[in-house]
This record gives structure tokens, sequence and C-alpha cells, in this order.
């Protein structure tokens, strides 16, 4: 509960400053936003000792038994799988998808109806846990392979930059963003965890070195399928 409270001070401390000091003025629902706070920093600390009981155990436990069975195929199809899974569940990413739809229909991109929103924002989240699957895909087979993966970054963005001169304008910010939404409160932890518990596991891999830059795949492959996604819808 302290590390969660030190944790959240520097955000608590810039608000104050620039309330009181830059705009100077009372800090509105002070009671409210208080016991608001108290609820943040209840909330983070479960959560956090909810990834260290339960999620990043279960992620390096089942990468390791998936690389011990020795089938490429299973660990491959379960890479694609958590990827998908883990993305299509996350809540910034419904979010974002929501308002993106929003937009979309206000701008008269898509027709302004319930119908209309749900079938863009849907596709929208779909796209994204595809390539984030995609992306864990590739990631996986890089461990395995021992591929060094600034090579693989620098292709993925030679890639973003070719789709962003294809793709139609109204997309590529929301292409942007979702990269961003990938890396959020359940994707990173289950995502982290398989790629140090396969790394772990694997004769000749360092978990430091290998075991990360999953999510850096999870960030770059969203932005050139949504901006595909633009170009097909």
């Amino acid at each position: 509960m302290l590390d969660s409270a030190r944790d959240m001070l520097p955000i608590i401390l810039v608000i104050t400053f620039f309330q009181l000091v830059v705009l100077q003025q009372p800090i509105p629902n002070f009671f409210e936003i208080a016991t608001g706070i108290v609820f943040v920093v209840i909330g983070l600390t479960l959560f956090v000792q909810g990834l260290n009981m339960g999620l990043f155990p279960i992620g390096e436990a089942m990468a390791y038994s998936f690389a011990k069975k020795g089938s490429l195929f299973w660990l491959l199809l379960f890479a694609f799988a958590r990827g998908f899974g883990t993305t299509v569940a996350e809540p910034a990413l419904i979010a974002v998808a929501d308002e993106a739809a929003v937009a979309a229909a206000s701008g008269g991109v898509i027709d302004d109806s319930d119908k209309s929103r749900h079938a863009y924002a849907l596709g929208l989240r779909l796209t994204v846990a595809l390539s984030v699957g995609f992306a864990i895909f590739v990631g996986v087979i890089r461990i395995v392979k021992g591929w060094p993966i600034q090579y693989l970054i620098i292709g993925g963005y030679i890639g973003v930059v070719i789709m962003t001169v294809l793709a139609p304008r109204e997309i590529i910010g929301i292409a942007y963003d979702s990269g961003g939404v990938t890396t959020s409160t359940i994707t990173v932890p289950l995502v982290t965890a398989l790629g140090v518990g396969l790394a772990s596991s694997i004769k000749g891999r360092n978990p430091l070195t290998d075991g990360f830059g999953l999510i850096a795949f999870a960030s770059l492959t969203p932005m050139i399928f949504v901006m595909a996604y633009g170009l097909v819808v």
C-alpha cells in the first residue's frame, strides 16, 4: 500500500501545484477526489499483488511447459491465441474503439447509427487483436530462433511509414493510438511473462536479452493492421 501511495504521489503533487499555484483555485469536490485517490491506491495495490500472485507465475509456467513439450506448432498457436485473447479484452482498446466509432460517424465516414458504430468498433477491436496475436507469434519465433530484435523492429517501422503514406488520412491517428492501447493493464503482464518464461526455458537464451521485446511487437503491428483496415473499410 505504501509503495502504491508513493507511486501516486508525483501525480497528486502535479495536480495540486497547478490547481493551487497556477490556476489559484481551490480543489473542487475535495473530499470526493480524496476518496477517489484512496480507492485508486487500494486498487493499484491489489492489481500489482494479483499480477505477482497469479498472472506472472501462470504465464511463465505455461511458457515453460510448452517449451518442454517440444512442439513448436502448439507453442506458436498458444502465443497467437494469448496475444489475441488478452488484447480483445483490453479495456483501453474497447474504450478507444468505441470513441473511434463515434468520431467516424460524426465525421461522415460511416453511417450514424448504432449498428454501424458497433460494427466499426468491433472490426477495429478484432483487427488490433489479430495484429497483436501475429506480433506475439513472430516474437516467439524470434526467441526460439534467436533472431536479433532490432532488425525486426526497424523493418516493422519501415512498414508503418509506408502504410502511413497509403492509408486514408482519417484512420492514421486511430492506428497510431491503437499501438499504444495494446500496452495496457492486461496485455503487458501476460505477454511479458510469456517472453521471460519462454526465454528462461530454452537452452542458450537469456531471459534479459531474449525474454523482453514482445511488447514492442505488440505496439508496432496494430499500426500497420489498422491502417490496412482503413484501406479496406
